[in-house]
């Protein structure tokens, strides 16, 4: 690391802004003199911070982009990357005394911006000139998902309870996602979990009712269990030093390793599973875990989401999920921008990462400058049934920051409230960049 600036500051009321590596990864602002955000067991490392390290004791990190707010009436200071497509540079901050010490492993460019909005604003403009701009940006219909009611238990049966839902609530959903819950294993997309039932014909059955048909994806994960790890050793990511397969997480039921789409075969494979779904009809994908994709770099990253966009046309919509954020910029039409949401308001494990609804709050919150200029910020779903703490207060959160709406609750689980405010917030999103007050 080599120190790119100093920043006096007000210790007791200036804040650091840190952009995290990837969707789920803690992004926001935070008090100079309070700790930075923890990241506290493996699997966080795997999955949360950049080359699966965290940031030394009292060292905030940023992911290609760290701005400061001196907190003395002086104008923000921006520290970002210059060319995010190529490397995301690590950039830390550390507070020594009545100054921020700014450092970085690769170049970054620096800028003093005292225009309007404060931080968040200036993050803003510094997007302005990074990002594809709002005319290459197309509204993300609203959404139905399965994921947040039956988790990995859906059926088929699920799915077409809640069609009928939608049709004698009137309800406005365009997309219906099957999410996660499909598959035998991840990475053996294209076998059906016994019990599910019939896939293509439920894709058929929601194209029936004159809505689109969206599905969950994880394309750079393969669990132990699946074919494909037993199958095409070959085709996983390898530590170079080791020769084992690169640990890239856990999904529910199974320990996962990277999928190599460097490999041609591994990549024909992909492409022949998303052009199936295709076939069936398919034309919502949203992709997770998406940061098992950058192990071999930003560059074999950016080429992977490209393969999948290619495999899948450019009228299909493309929302991604725990990607990197700053190297997903231009490739895909919405973002998750903060951990999942959950029917829990505190996280049971205290980090800034794992599902609730105050961490996704935070990362809501943070990262509104993004929407409309990157992409479309995902908040991700709204979670409205009886049995969710402080539910009308993420309702008011994807009402102010949202941009895809999408309702994650089993509809016959509404009461009147819920139903209401469930109706009222499902639209298209909007593309016009927010820019904070």
């Amino acid at each position: 690391m080599n120190e790119i600036g100093c920043v006096p500051v007000r210790p007791d009321l200036a804040r650091v802004y840190v952009e995290g590596w990837q969707s789920w990864s803690a992004a926001g602002l935070f008090p100079v003199s309070a700790p930075p955000p923890p990241v506290t067991n493996p699997e966080s490392l795997v999955i949360d911070c950049q080359y699966g390290r965290s940031a030394p004791e009292g060292v905030f990190q940023g992911s290609g982009l760290l701005a400061v707010d001196p907190g003395d009436g002086a104008p923000p200071v921006v520290f970002g990357a210059v060319d995010a497509a190529s490397r995301v540079p690590v950039i830390q901050a550390v507070l020594r005394g009545d100054r921020l010490v700014v450092s970085s492993d690769a170049p970054v460019a620096q800028r003093s911006d005292s225009g309007p909005g404060g931080i968040l604003g200036a993050l803003g403009r510094w997007a302005d000139r990074l990002g594809p701009g709002a005319g290459a940006l197309r509204p993300v219909p609203a959404v139905w998902c399965s994921w947040y009611q039956y988790y990995e238990r859906v059926t088929a049966l699920d799915v077409a309870a809640n069609l009928d839902c939608m049709a004698s609530y009137d309800l406005p959903v365009e997309v219906v996602q099957i999410d996660d819950g499909y598959e035998t294993h991840p990475g053996d997309w294209l076998t059906v979990r016994p019990g599910f039932g019939d896939l293509p014909e439920l894709v058929r059955r929601i194209k029936d009712t004159g809505r689109r048909a969206g599905i969950w994806i994880a394309p750079w994960l393969v669990g132990r269990s699946s074919a494909v790890f037993r199958e095409h050793p070959d085709w996983l990511v390898r530590d170079p030093d080791s020769g084992e397969p690169v640990y890239a997480g856990s999904v529910v039921r199974d320990a996962c390793f990277a999928l190599d789409l460097t490999n041609p075969a591994a990549a024909e494979y992909l492409v022949d599973v998303l052009r199936t779904m295709r076939g069936w009809g398919v034309d919502y994908f949203k992709i997770d875990f998406c940061y098992a994709g950058a192990y071999q770099g930003v560059a074999a990253f950016r080429e992977g989401v490209r393969l999948i966009r290619s495999a899948i046309g450019p009228e299909a919509m493309l929302v991604a999920c725990g990607a990197p954020t700053l190297a997903s910029v231009g490739l895909v039409d919405a973002m998750r921008i903060g951990p999942d949401i959950a029917a829990v308001y505190e996280s049971a494990d205290g980090l800034l990462s794992t599902p609730s609804q105050r961490n996704a709050t935070r990362n809501v919150m943070g990262r509104i400058w993004q929407h409309g200029r990157f992409w479309i910020n995902d908040p991700d779903c709204m979670m409205l049934r009886p049995s969710v703490e402080r539910r009308e207060d993420w309702a008011a959160v994807v009402a102010r920051f949202g941009g895809v709406r999408a309702s994650g609750d089993g509809l016959d689980q509404l009461d009147s409230w819920g139903l209401a405010t469930t109706r009222a917030l499902l639209r298209p999103s909007p593309v016009e960049a927010c820019t904070p007050a």
